[in-house]
């Protein structure tokens, strides 16, 4: 069993509503997003985007390319500008509960092949759990798709402890993808806000899970990091040093890169010696097939970059699909 655990749905219908209700919200978002990625790179990324739509929403299609890839099953998370980090809080949870009954809706298509992902309004962190439970409980869905933070909250925040307490409850994956960068225009030439912003924001936000011992207190949590987990596995050692000599870097118990051990990444590193460090820096029981289907940053041959990345038998039968089965497993058997 292959899986890729980094795919995308888009969601028009869910979109359209939110700009009907928030036409201000909506418009405030896109020109942020112009401005953060500048205008060279919004005239490429916008065909771009559009002559994949129909690998966004059709699952017809979606399953073609899959069966192209030789990818059996995907976990399919939200196309991140539905994450709308800007909603006012009634806004906000109505769109993750929509997103959510969306994504279910899509993966009943062809439920042995797609497990959703769903939402919930990190902005509005006293919700979080709520979300986590309409997603998980009344939609079956496999877990939850959150962003690297939201407004002033970090993944850090004490308002989430009840969020990541009932994650960890239910065995529900957490996959953390960023979406945008605060830099800002430091990153609006050369599509810097996403070959350098996403990596910038995955970082942060692990390591605000790590330094701030929310891995410690919740042990069982399942968290999936997006683009390999960014700059974290490759600069790890200076945040070991860190803790080591800075008393105000020693909110977790152990050396942050004990945690690399307790967390999965995906394989979307685009570089097959980035994929043997992750690898040796996790373990090969923490890494997982990605594509990021289907957009241009993401692998045509997911399946075909972890073959012919130089990896054990043992490690490749792993990645392709054997830890994600095991993370699939406790809440497949739910189901059951």
């Amino acid at each position: 069993m292959i899986v890729d655990v980094h795919a995308h749905v888009l969601l028009p219908s869910l979109h359209a509503e939110v700009e009907s209700r928030a036409p201000e919200g909506v418009a405030a978002a896109a020109e942020l997003d112009t401005r953060r990625n500048g205008a060279a790179s919004q005239r490429v990324s916008g065909p771009m985007v559009a002559a994949r739509i129909p690998r966004l929403i059709d699952v017809a299609e979606r399953l073609r390319v899959m069966d192209e890839q030789g990818v059996d099953r995907q976990w399919v998370s939200a196309s991140p500008n539905h994450y709308y980090p800007w909603a006012g809080e009634e806004l906000a949870v109505f769109a993750c509960g929509e997103a959510n009954r969306l994504i279910a809706e899509h993966a009943a298509h062809q439920p042995e092949r797609l497990l959703g992902l769903g939402l919930v309004p990190l902005q509005w962190p006293e919700r979080a759990r709520e979300l986590l439970d309409d997603a998980v409980i009344a939609r079956g869905l496999l877990g939850v798709e959150i962003s690297s933070g939201a407004g002033d909250v970090e993944l850090s925040d004490e308002r989430l402890e009840p969020f990541w307490e009932r994650a960890a409850e239910l065995g529900a994956p957490v996959f953390i993808h960023p979406f945008g960068c605060s830099l800002d225009e430091r990153l609006d030439r050369f599509y810097l806000a996403n070959t350098v912003g996403q990596p910038v924001e995955n970082a942060v936000a692990l390591s605000h899970l790590i330094f701030s011992g929310v891995l410690d207190r919740h042990p069982d949590l399942r968290i999936v990091a997006a683009h390999g987990g960014g700059y974290v596995p490759t600069a790890i050692g200076r945040s070991d040093h860190a803790w080591r000599v800075r008393a105000d870097a020693q909110g977790c118990q152990h050396p942050p890169s004990h945690y690399l051990t307790k967390m999965w990444f995906d394989t979307v590193v685009h570089d097959p010696r980035a994929l043997r460090q992750l690898i040796e820096v996790a373990g090969e029981s923490q890494v997982l097939m990605g594509s990021d289907y289907p957009f241009d940053m993401g692998s045509e041959d997911p399946v075909g970059f972890v073959r012919a990345s130089g990896l054990s038998a043992e490690a490749e039968r792993a990645v392709l699909g054997d830890n994600a089965a095991a993370l699939e497993a406790p809440k497949r058997r739910d189901e059951r």
